[in-house]
């Protein structure tokens, strides 16, 4: 039969379940790789399991978002990363290596191999054909330990791209593009694979731009076919013995088809403050920027910032707007400096910042209190830049760089003839050796933990019957930054659940944490999309520390609704989504969970009299899950505890 690129990846590593859409399957995951925002909380639950050595086929630890050392408690994560690492057979990417999906592309990712990562922007790797997912912390510590991944079998829909890109137009415009007709939750529970005359015509790091983003479609991953331009790019880092072809089989079945014309795409920015929310940046013209931002996990390659280099030589930014500059790697920065395109960057005025995350999770670089910023990052969501009344526009790194130099929104059809679209050297420059290995025998190594990494409390199983009050109402499309805000001053507390708790809700309602104290208990009304956004398993943590027993709905994202299954928490879906506005803050829920079955539905009773019906997408093993108190209660404690 023929057979699609996803498939086949999905049935070669295939452990349990049926390749039908919407049923749960359990996959065999052959690579992972965390980050230190996530990474800590991922090796405490790893230790837990008592498993000697990781048992994936390659395992990576990038430090990329926590590398503002202010205090001890990232210098601390980053040791005990580092000494974790070492005695468990994963690789250490030190801090000021560069970005972990950058990293990974460059060095690690293979076609046809399935990889997790905790991070949601994971799929990046998809521009080399691998099926790569974002996932919670605790997902990839059991990958880690040689247990399948388990998830819903997604619909993979075809995403038929003809023509070729015009002028001004790049990578970027494509998945803005796709974003605009779909919405943030239009990937729900789908893959999205790339077919058709256009795909010969971008490079791997373009295909990477498209991947990477799709995460904000809510979609399981997004991918590439490896073809002629993969092995270019595996050539040219070296590792073109990691190619092997991967196509879709001729007249492969899809569950859905879109269509893009690349030829008549224009050059396009997400507004305010969601990623789908497109608009034509000439239509944007006149609008002054304070601040321009290049760089992130989605435009930081050599050909991103050598674009941006031509387009800088020689030339002054408007000094009324700031540009900062994050390169994606140090292989990147030394492509650069080899062919003296760093000189450019630094001339214009622009500030080259290290090779990590920074701006994009508000680690440094915030804008200026209600200032526009355009950034070539993946997410403008309400106060992530750290500034919470800035105007963040996402666009591609040439638009970004044109809008630095005329310090504001312009027409693209004045800036003249675009650069010629950079091809990578034959031989890129190895940065290998900057990765720490593990000894072949790591028993003897120590593991060194600071004092702010605290062991995660225990959980108590399901009670039979939950009673609490609703803690928190609110609506559609509320991201895991609106539950746990990112930013330096909090992120450093990510190995502290206690301490990171007093923070959940902080920036959308500051008498969250306060009731749920005093109540003891409470549940969550949310609207659809409940839990977009990134895979922080915190934004569960935290919520179920605080004594959070059940998520009431209209729809929930994918990677947040399965960090609620792990960790314990109820997620309840309205039957009738009019009965949300049933709920008021402080009503009282009764929930019989004992009567709650996989799939079923059940009939809450509000103190008001109300009786408001909830449904499931629950499988058994996720609702025993839930019922024991959340997956670690099934598999054990973490160290210390």
């Amino acid at each position: 039969m023929a057979q699609n690129l996803t498939r086949k990846i999905l049935e070669k590593h295939l452990v349990k379940g049926e390749l039908t859409p919407g049923s749960e399957i359990g996959i065999r995951i052959d690579q992972t790789l965390t980050q230190d925002a996530t990474g800590t909380m991922a090796y405490l639950q790893f230790e837990a399991m008592g498993v000697s050595r990781v048992r994936t086929e390659l395992s990576v630890s990038y430090v990329d978002h926590n590398t503002l050392q202010m205090g001890f408690r990232n210098p601390d994560d980053h040791r005990y990363l580092r000494t974790v690492a070492a005695k468990y057979g994963i690789i250490f990417s030190p801090p000021g290596t560069g970005i972990c999906h950058q990293l990974h592309l460059e060095n690690f990712a293979k076609p046809g191999k399935t990889l997790i990562g905790s991070d949601s922007h994971t799929p990046t790797a998809g521009g080399v054909g691998s099926l790569a997912m974002g996932a919670g912390g605790l997902s990839v510590a059991l990958a880690m330990g040689g247990e399948a991944y388990f998830l819903p079998c997604p619909k993979v829909v075809r995403v038929w791209l003809d023509g070729e890109l015009q002028g001004w137009a790049s990578a970027k415009d494509i998945i803005l593009h796709l974003l605009g007709e779909l919405t943030v939750k239009g990937g729900v529970g789908k893959v999205f694979e790339y077919a058709g005359p256009g795909v010969p015509t971008l490079t791997v790091p373009e295909r990477a731009t498209i991947t990477n983003m799709g995460a904000e479609l809510g979609a399981t991953t997004s991918i590439f076919p490896s073809d002629e331009q993969t092995r270019m790019f595996l050539r040219s880092m070296g590792r073109e013995n990691d190619f092997v072809e991967l196509l879709a089989d001729e007249g492969a079945a899809y569950e859905e088809e879109i269509r893009i014309d690349l030829n008549a795409l224009e050059p396009l920015a997400a507004a305010p403050h969601m990623p789908d929310r497109r608009v034509r940046i000439k239509d944007l013209a006149g609008m002054k920027v304070e601040q321009s931002c290049i760089g992130s996990c989605t435009n930081s390659s050599y050909a991103d910032l050598k674009t941006v280099a031509l387009l800088l030589k020689g030339k002054r930014i408007k000094p009324e707007t700031d540009l900062l500059i994050a390169p994606g790697s140090k292989q990147v920065l030394k492509m650069l400096s080899s062919e003296g395109l760093i000189d450019p960057l630094l001339d214009s005025g622009a500030r080259l910042l290290e090779a990590a995350c920074g701006p994009c999770i508000g680690m440094g670089g915030s804008p200026v209190s209600g200032g526009v910023s355009v950034r070539t990052f993946n997410r403008n969501f309400e106060g992530r830049s750290a500034t919470k009344d800035a105007q963040v526009y996402l666009v591609s790194p040439a638009t970004a760089a044109m809008i630095a130099l005329c310090g504001e929104f312009s027409d693209p059809a004045g800036w003249g003839t675009p650069p010629a679209k950079p091809e990578l050297p034959e031989q890129a420059p190895d940065i290998r050796h900057l990765f720490i290995y593990p000894p072949e025998d790591g028993s003897k190594v120590e593991i060194l933990r600071g004092p702010n990494i605290a062991p995660l409390p225990p959980f108590e199983s399901m009670p039979a019957r939950i009673e609490a009050p609703v803690a928190i109402k609110v609506g559609d499309d509320i991201t895991t930054d609106h539950i746990l805000p990112a930013g330096a001053e909090i992120t450093a507390l990510r190995s502290n659940i206690p301490a990171i708790s007093k923070h959940i809700f902080g920036r959308v309602d500051e008498g969250f944490v306060g009731r749920i104290q005093t109540a003891g208990k409470g549940v969550i009304i949310g609207g659809e999309n409940y839990g977009q956004g990134s895979s922080r398993e915190h934004a569960a943590l935290g919520p179920r520390y605080l004594g959070v027993k059940a998520v009431i709905v209209k729809s929930l994202a994918r990677i947040h609704r399965a960090n609620l299954v792990n960790f314990g928490i109820l997620p309840l879906l309205l039957t009738n989504k009019d009965d949300y506005a049933k709920f008021t803050l402080g009503v009282s829920v009764t929930i019989p969970a004992d009567e709650i079955t996989p799939g079923g539905t059940v009939e809450l009773t509000l103190d008001t009299g109300e009786r408001i019906a909830v449904g499931n997408d629950l499988t058994a093993q996720e609702l025993a899950i839930i019922k024991a108190g959340g997956l670690l209660n099934t598999v054990g404690r973490p160290a210390g505890s």
